[in-house]
């Protein structure tokens, strides 16, 4: 059986869909990435066909116009729609245009569930089965808020349904236009915004997170398959540098420092914030810049500046983790079994702070428009000193690494679509 995995994102949002490819390659399916073109590299280290699809996601969030939205709107649903069809109506289309082609000889497609109206329509025209895969929460839930909601605390089951309902609208305004675009070309009749959540209820969904951080809720449907997470093999042939080896051993555990994509507006600024709140904390610290373009210039022999590394090499080697809370590097956090700090700038983000922070497997989340060097140093002194944050984030390491996320996506998908 032939399976199109349909992608889009940052590398957060390409990696569990890359690892679920892996997983079903070697279960004996042949499987297809199809994914922006700048993750052809990363996806050829997996052995994994691909696809490319036109359009760079991530250097329109590197872009001035990116930089800005997570600076300012990112966080605000309603100024979220104007600039996500500002940001991806250029490329949207095309992208669109090229996941179709990927599907035209699968016989099954596994879309992400933000994608879910695309990836409906696709699988109508060609007549396929469809599954989606999410690496946060989407269906609404009386449990807890909707991610990306701006209200990150339990005010009873009706708030929480409704944030997610909400947030469900937000996310269809996004791509209503070149949703209905795309299916009028083949004659198909419209979607409205309660299409789009019934569509993303009535279809089996790969929830790729862990059952003990976000338990199956008792109002969702029966094939919302919470996985666990969806890890590359543990098997890292990465080697660090003789600089950084030379560093990691010459003190305390060090703590790490990255926000990926989310730099801001001035990453510049961001990074010196960073090195004096290790000073004010008086903590050993490693900087990791990333695609967001975080820089440091100038740094004490305290702090160590790295452009790239895997998380899952360096995470288990730190004292605590910072980073801005994307799902991928949240869950790589928690797999490392160390304290987390989260600092959210957008989207789902608060969402991974307030759950790491309930479970006392961190400090509080300090959000990117209140960040000061002293609240940064006071969070980041809590989670290292802190003996139960310490216990439970080392506990929770060791159950998550325990868990078999891509086996268990592998069997649920095997139920919905047979042996290969």
């Amino acid at each position: 059986m032939k399976i199109t995995v349909f992608a889009a994102g940052s590398r957060g949002d390409i990696q569990p869909c890359l690892v679920l490819c892996k997983g079903l390659q070697q279960a004996g399916y042949a499987v297809r990435l199809a994914a922006p073109e700048d993750f052809a590299d990363f996806t050829r280290q997996f052995g994994v066909d691909f696809y490319p699809l036109r359009g760079d996601v991530q250097k329109i969030m590197a872009s001035d116009t990116g930089r800005k939205f997570m600076e300012k709107g990112g966080a605000n649903p309603i100024r979220s729609i104007r600039a996500m069809r500002t940001m991806l109506g250029p490329v949207v289309m095309q992208m669109v245009e090229d996941a179709y082609a990927a599907c035209r000889d699968a016989q099954a497609l596994i879309c992400q569930g933000v994608l879910a109206g695309f990836g409906k329509s696709i699988a109508e025209v060609l007549n396929i089965p469809i599954l989606d895969i999410e690496p946060t929460p989407l269906l609404p839930t009386r449990a807890f808020p909707a991610p990306a909601w701006p209200i990150q605390r339990n005010l009873g089951g009706w708030h929480n349904y409704f944030s997610g309902v909400a947030m469900l609208r937000v996310v269809w305004m996004w791509y209503q236009p070149y949703v209905n675009d795309f299916r009028k070309r083949f004659g198909l009749s419209p979607y409205s915004s309660s299409d789009f959540q019934r569509i993303l209820k009535s279809t089996p969904m790969l929830s790729a997170y862990s059952p003990g951080i976000i338990p199956h809720p008792s109002d969702w449907p029966e094939h919302f398959h919470v996985t666990g997470y969806l890890f590359p093999d543990n098997a890292n042939t990465w080697q660090p540098s003789a600089e950084l080896t030379a560093f990691l051993e010459s003190g305390e555990p060090p703590v790490y420092i990255g926000f990926g994509s989310m730099a801001g507006n001035e990453p510049e600024q961001l990074a010196r914030l960073v090195v004096e709140a290790l000073a004010v904390c008086h903590q050993r610290g490693l900087l990791l810049t990333g695609w967001g373009g975080l820089r440091a210039d100038w740094v004490p022999k305290n702090v160590f500046v790295v452009d790239s590394a895997p998380h899952s090499w360096l995470f288990p080697r730190m004292a605590a983790v910072v980073h801005h809370g994307g799902a991928g590097t949240t869950a790589e956090g928690l797999r490392a079994g160390v304290p987390t700090v989260i600092v959210p700038f957008a989207f789902d983000q608060s969402f991974w702070g307030a759950r790491v922070h309930a479970m006392d497997l961190g400090s509080q989340p300090v959000p990117k428009k209140s960040l000061t060097a002293e609240r940064l140093a006071q969070a980041i002194e809590t989670a290292i000193t802190n003996p139960d944050i310490k216990r439970r984030a080392k506990a929770c390491g060791e159950a998550i690494r325990n868990e078999d996320g891509v086996g268990n996506a592998v069997k649920v998908i095997k139920q919905y679509l047979g042996k290969p």
